[in-house]
């Protein structure tokens, strides 16, 4: 299908807008229709329009996979509720003193890796949600392991800043291929400027030849 290049609110940094999975892509409450009907057909998911903490940064305040959705503590109830209607599946509150679960935690169906800095509760909350092992580990020398990695049940696309043996060692823990990769002419935070499932992906506006083949090998699409 190949990858496609997009802004949203004019800005390249697309991922942290959105947060989706293989069934459905949330979106923020006005989002134009015709931006959030071609993510959805790009995509081949539903669209799901909300907010957290009445906040349209989705990306780093919400975690999920096909089995659940974890969300900030900030979100409201009725968030909450309005996500559950739309999509049906497990949606839960991380109960943690952290905000931006999103850059803390990332999963596909297999695996969840889970910042260092979340304690064992939270732990098994990200296990309970979605449905997966949960591997607390940094990344490289950093904690954000949501920023630096996207990951589907295809592949994953890690800091372009890791050694092969630490791109191999999360592949492992994923059950895929890993490969480095970066977004936006360089922007090493790869969830920053990416949405991607298991059919397709989404990069932001400035990514560059390149860095389209490198996503490409990574996630297999």
């Amino acid at each position: 299908m190949g990858l496609h290049l997009i802004d949203i609110y004019r800005s390249p940094n697309i991922g942290v807008f959105l947060k989706g999975n293989g069934r459905f892509l949330l979106v923020p409450k006005g989002l134009a229709q015709t931006k959030t009907d071609k993510l959805c057909e790009d995509l081949q998911v539903s669209p799901v329009p909300t907010s957290i903490g009445e906040s349209r940064l989705l990306g780093p305040l919400v975690a999920m996979n096909s089995n659940g959705i974890l969300v900030s503590r900030l979100a409201e109830q009725v968030e909450i509720n309005e996500i559950k209607a739309a999509t049906g599946m497990n949606v839960s509150k991380l109960e943690s003193k952290v905000t931006a679960v999103g850059n803390l935690v990332v999963a596909n169906d297999k695996c969840a890796l889970v910042s260092p800095i979340l304690d064992h509760a939270a732990l098994t909350e990200v296990r309970d949600v979605l449905g997966t092992e949960v591997e607390r580990t940094p990344i490289g020398e950093y904690h954000q392991v949501g920023s630096f990695v996207v990951a589907t049940n295809n592949g994953a696309a890690v800091y372009p800043g890791l050694d092969e043996k630490e791109v191999n060692r999360l592949g492992a823990l994923l059950g895929v291929d890993a490969y480095p990769a970066s977004v936006n002419n360089g922007v090493p935070y790869v969830a920053s400027g990416l949405i991607a499932n298991s059919r397709n992906a989404i990069v932001g506006s400035q990514t560059t030849g390149p860095e389209l083949v490198f996503i490409t090998r990574a996630l297999g699409v």
